[in-house]
């Protein structure tokens, strides 16, 4: 796999969302400072509820854009017979299923689909993520999900 081309795509991926997150902003801010949202009595909190709306697009918004900003600073380099580390592109076998995932720095839960494959970005922050911190390929990693524990081989790394 390509991780250049999966770099622009995450960064793709991202830029949509943000154009979606601004729009969402645009209109909850609008809705915020509308004369009809101007409290008629002391229990109409249409207004109250459309700037708290306001405020969550806004945080939203400047979450995909420091995500944004992380990925562009990103560096690309092959991970071949090395521990992975932030920025590695990992193939996981799980009950003989194969599963692609990307360690990046944020933006964790983004799924891309690359080549037909899906690939699913993870960070850091998250139980597979510090599992897979340091693993080589043939490692085993083990992670509690949902109160289950799975059982992850690390095919290859890149």
């Amino acid at each position: 796999m390509n991780k250049t081309h999966l770099l622009a795509l995450i960064i793709e991926t991202l830029q949509a969302d943000l154009a979606i997150a601004r729009d969402a902003l645009k209109a909850s801010h609008e809705a915020a400072t509308h004369a009809e949202s101007k409290a008629e009595n002391k229990y109409d909190t249409r207004g109250l509820e459309a700037a708290y709306l306001a405020d969550g697009q806004r945080r939203r918004a400047h979450e995909i854009e420091t995500a944004l900003s992380s990925y562009r600073n990103l560096p690309v380099r092959s991970l071949v017979d090395e521990a992975i580390k932030l920025g590695a592109l990992v193939s996981l076998e799980l009950a003989g299923d194969c599963r692609w995932v990307f360690l990046g720095p944020d933006a964790a839960g983004l799924r891309v689909a690359m080549d037909r494959t899906e690939v699913l970005v993870i960070s850091p922050r998250s139980p597979l993520g510090q599992a897979l911190l340091g693993r080589r390929e043939g490692d085993e990693v083990e992670v509690q999900v949902n109160g289950r524990r799975q059982q992850y081989e690390v095919i290859s790394v890149c």
